[in-house]
């Protein structure tokens, strides 16, 4: 038996939602009906998602049945925005080709029963972020590699929990938390390489050093922490969270975002970071949260 999809166009009510970019380059609205809200959004921490964005993680929403974005005049997809695709994607990204501001992602098929495009945008950059009209659901692809990460700081929000989710490792899907940009060979192993997913923008940052310790201007940006312990997280301690966007089994090992292993190694100079959740921020990189640490000026362009 096959779930029956709705009558297509929907029927009404309806709430207009209004999203922009910082620089306003791209305007759009999506109409919703009102049935369908709040719209689910999954912070997803994936690498692809977090090469791409530059940020710790994207703010998705899947737009319901039926809906598409509708861009206000001047401002169009062939416009305002420069896509992007990696190898097997299903989606082409979009940013703002002005501010780079991420808009979402549009399925490289049109759905057969409504001749529209499947549409995922950013919730970060709409007018409202109330709970009635946007619900953060899950934590998807919450690596522990990469911890403390924003599911590490958010496991809750309004005191409801913000489910964490990862596929077993056969799961094809669970490559997306792994996987990362082809490295270069660095010969100096005291400088440490970014990079976004393409690898088309690459630097090196210095680790921190001694001297800079002993720098009364920047020490203020140092501080002195605990290096990740090699200890793999313990099963038991774990919550089996059920995912919300998929049927697969959920890895019971990973699915807690309290299951990072807590950083018990010997002591180590670290570069200070911080999360800014400004407007600027918030609307030039589509996401919330933006994580950026300070960088000596003799960082070097690869």
């Amino acid at each position: 038996m096959t779930d029956e999809l709705p009558p297509f166009p929907r029927a009404g009510p309806y709430k207009t939602l209004t999203a922009q970019c910082h620089c306003k380059s791209t305007h759009f609205t999506v109409k919703v009906p009102t049935s369908d809200l709040p719209l689910s959004v999954y912070l997803c921490h994936c690498s692809i998602c977090r090469y791409t964005h530059g940020t710790l993680c994207s703010f998705q929403t899947p737009l319901p049945y039926g809906v598409e974005p509708d861009f206000v005049s001047p401002s169009s997809v062939e416009s305002s925005l420069t896509g992007y695709m990696h190898e097997e994607a299903t989606f082409e990204r979009f940013f703002c080709t002005t501010c780079g501001c991420h808009i979402g992602e549009r399925g490289l098929r049109e759905d057969p029963s409504t001749g529209l495009d499947d549409w995922c945008v950013t919730s970060s950059i709409f007018d409202t972020h109330d709970e009635d009209t946007f619900r953060i659901l899950s934590h998807n692809f919450p690596n522990p590699t990469t911890e403390p990460n924003l599911a590490t700081w958010l496991p809750s929000v309004n005191g409801r929990t913000i489910h964490p989710w990862n596929p077993y490792p056969s799961d094809p899907r669970s490559a997306l938390a792994h996987a990362r940009p082809p490295e270069p060979d660095l010969p100096d192993r005291n400088r440490l390489l970014a990079q976004c997913h393409c690898g088309g923008v690459r630097f090196t940052l210095p680790r921190p050093s001694e001297a800079e310790a002993a720098h009364p201007f920047l020490s203020r940006y140092l501080r002195t922490g605990p290096t990740p312990s090699s200890a793999p997280p313990n099963p038991d301690t774990t919550d089996n969270a059920t995912s919300t966007t998929s049927t697969t089994t959920t890895n019971p090992a990973t699915d807690s975002a309290h299951a990072h292993t807590p950083a018990t190694g010997p002591p180590t100079l670290k570069r200070l970071a911080c999360l800014c959740l400004c407007t600027s921020c918030r609307l030039t990189s589509g996401t919330h949260a933006v994580a950026s640490t300070y960088a000596p000026l003799h960082a070097r362009v690869l």
